[in-house]
């Protein structure tokens, strides 16, 4: 069974106990079992979160929804950016690959310059590489560039799908009013590329983009959240955040808001105890893990399974 993990980050036995609250007033978490087919790594039927409370008009109002990018809209990064980066490295000539064991620790790193430059910063520059500190970081942002436009072609052949649920979440957010915004630590063409060529131009112009090198400092730190929610106009502690990565989660939990986690191909063993939920997906019908209900109570309920 799909879980709701407080505060632990392990999926539990097919034999679930009722989620259970830990707080007060009166809440009820419902889990409507869908099927019984495994789903993910054979760890259970498929469920759908959602969840209701007594009206309140002190009850907190979920105001937006933003999401990562890579690994949460669309898992990019092992035949994605990965084969993107070593595209430009074989084109340049650099004698560099990034094997997908490789790539994984890299992730670690956020950002594409930041991640290549610490990379040659460890194993050693390449030949042809410049010497001068300035004259290597326009290298590495000329490599970036290349890098970008050939993940972009990627995007606009439709190579690389949606995440099962992306769509429906988004539409119901939309649909009531709930504010969208994406916020990667991706270049911003990259990003738009995705949001514009697989959710379609009619959810892309009302969706925000905070990408790349709008802020100075990336995850784990919470600046690029933080922008989010200033922009929005929005309460941090009004948000809830959509990630797949350790350092993403950590961003969205010191920026102040609630953050569920969608394991992607190259996260699932991370540790994300802080999480607020941890699932395989969001999921579509008739195998959805949670919908925009269930976000909603995030912001007033914190419960286990």
């Amino acid at each position: 069974m799909a879980a709701i993990l407080l505060p632990t980050a392990t999926f539990p036995s097919r034999a679930s106990p009722s989620p259970l609250p830990l707080r007060n007033p009166p809440f009820q978490a419902n889990f409507h079992q869908l099927d019984r087919k495994p789903w993910g790594s054979g760890r259970g039927a498929a469920v759908v979160c959602s969840a209701s409370s007594p009206s309140s008009s002190a009850a907190p109002r979920l105001s937006a929804l933003l999401f990562d990018c890579d690994g949460v809209l669309v898992d990019t990064e092992k035949d994605g950016h990965r084969i993107s980066f070593n595209q430009t490295f074989e084109e340049r000539e650099l004698g560099v690959s990034w094997d997908v064991d490789l790539y994984g620790e890299l992730l670690k790193i956020g950002g594409g310059k930041e991640r290549m430059t610490a990379y040659f910063n460890k194993t050693g520059w390449p030949s042809n590489a410049p010497i001068a500190e300035e004259e290597r970081k326009e290298f590495i942002a000329s490599l970036h560039k290349r890098k970008t436009e050939l993940f972009m072609a990627l995007i606009e052949k439709k190579m690389l799908p949606l995440r099962p649920g992306v769509a429906r979440l988004i539409d119901e957010a939309l649909t009531t009013g709930v504010k969208v915004a994406v916020c990667s630590t991706s270049n911003e063409k990259a990003v738009s590329a995705i949001v514009s060529f697989l959710l379609g131009p009619d959810r892309a112009e009302k969706i925000k983009i905070f990408a790349g090198d709008v802020v100075p400092r990336k995850k784990p730190d919470p600046a690029i959240y933080l922008l989010g929610a200033s922009t929005l106009a929005v309460d941090p502690s009004s948000c809830v955040v959509v990630e797949d990565s350790a350092i993403g989660l950590a961003a969205a939990k010191a920026a102040g808001m609630k953050c569920i986690v969608t394991k992607s191909g190259y996260t699932a063993e991370e540790d994300f105890l802080t999480a607020d939920a941890v699932f395989d997906c969001i999921g579509d019908p008739p195998e959805a893990r949670f919908d925009l209900a269930f976000c909603t109570n995030l912001l007033q309920k914190q419960y286990v399974s």
